[in-house]
């Protein structure tokens, strides 16, 4: 019985443009491809075997401004039980951020909404020029995906250790996704390095996100840089201008959000206990 379902190819596409009974040969106008969705992510191969997982971790931030007393928000988010984040805004003394972390979006739009409503957010002034929702992914490299995609996120941003954070959307520009993969993957890997001796030195950690129709100004990413000290951080930022990736291929960064986290949802210990905790 033909139930109209068909396997898909091993590569995510199936050729398309022949006539049905013409034995693959060409119909009117150039083949083409028909493109099979893939929303799975993936990372390097493991014992052999290739990594995928259809998990992920959603991250939202939210600002706010009109706060002169961060204790009731505070205690607002701590009662909540969500994973969050609250951080004051240190380019607005009266300002403060509210960052979520969750598997399942809907949580954001139930339970966190509830909580942004609260009597001690509502009250506030929200600065939606400073919101920012991401999702953990896989880039095909990672040597422990699970790790990478559903806890990395959470063990950063939740260590009591990392009191700084840079959060900012970024887009690249249309050219380089143009470019042949090779010379991307060269690209990131020179980006890549740089963050990578500032991890190894301890001095920043980081949560990559894509916001890929997330976002309301069209960005494609969400980068949270966080670490024990400030200046380490700005350096980094200031170190990776200089790559190609960002001298060339950059088209929009910001705005920037720089906070000081005053409550951290405790970690649970399966997180905190994974992972190699690098940049």
């Amino acid at each position: 019985m033909n139930d109209g379902l068909k396997a898909e190819p091993r590569d995510g596409r199936e050729r398309q443009g022949s006539s049905p009974g013409s034995a693959g040969g060409p119909s009117r106008g150039a083949p083409f491809e028909r493109f099979v969705p893939d929303l799975l992510e993936h990372g390097g191969p493991r014992s052999g075997e290739p990594q995928t997982l259809g998990r992920r971790l959603f991250v939202q931030l939210q600002v706010f401004t009109g706060c002169l007393d961060p204790t009731p928000a505070i205690d607002a988010v701590r009662e909540s039980g969500l994973e969050a984040v609250v951080y004051a805004n240190l380019n607005d003394p009266r300002g403060v951020g509210v960052l979520l972390l969750t598997e399942e979006p809907a949580v954001l739009a139930e339970a966190g909404r509830e909580l942004l409503l609260a009597p001690a957010l509502a009250a506030l002034t929200p600065l939606p020029d400073f919101a920012m929702l991401g999702r953990t992914y896989g880039s095909g490299r990672e040597v422990d995906l699970e790790d990478f995609i559903l806890r990395k996120a959470r063990r950063h941003a939740l260590n009591p250790a990392h009191v700084w954070a840079i959060w900012y959307p970024l887009r690249r520009a249309g050219a380089f996704n143009r470019l042949d993969p090779g010379e991307q993957g060269r690209i990131m890997g020179e980006h890549a390095m740089i963050g990578r001796g500032y991890g190894e030195a301890g001095y920043a950690a980081d949560i990559r996100l894509e916001c890929h129709g997330l976002d309301r100004d069209d960005n494609e990413f969400v980068l949270g840089i966080l670490g024990t000290d400030l200046h380490p951080l700005s350096k980094l930022i200031k170190d990776m201008r200089s790559t190609r990736q960002t001298s060339e291929f950059m088209q929009a960064m910001g705005p920037f959000f720089v906070g000081r986290a005053v409550y951290q949802a405790p970690c649970p210990e399966s997180v905190l206990a994974s992972g190699d905790g690098g940049y």
